[in-house]
């Protein structure tokens, strides 16, 4: 087992962006990070040509983020006692890794 702060990823879709799942396997190591849920995949009008993880809104227990690469948007939900600002910390420590 490892130490109680380990976050787990819910495997609840098929797809994901591609290079998405390592960054938030490295987000669920943090400590804060309860769970995180890939939620949908959908299309996007503009191009984002590098992954980009942006903090979206408050839902109950945690965030929504929104994951951007290329025309592909998806969805996470994180289960987190962190602060917005602290979990964007964590998002920019787990991307860079």
């Amino acid at each position: 087992m490892g130490k109680p702060t380990d976050g787990r990823l819910v495997w609840n879709h098929s797809t994901h962006i591609c290079g998405l799942i390592p960054i938030l396997e490295r987000l669920c190591q943090q400590d804060g990070i309860q769970t995180v849920t890939p939620g949908v995949i959908g299309r996007v009008r503009g191009h984002s040509p590098k992954m980009q993880l942006r903090v979206s809104v408050p839902i109950r227990g945690g965030y929504k983020i929104i994951a951007r690469q290329g025309k592909t948007v998806q969805e996470v939900f994180i289960v987190t006692t962190l602060a917005q600002d602290k979990l964007e910390d964590a998002i920019a420590i787990a991307m860079k890794s």
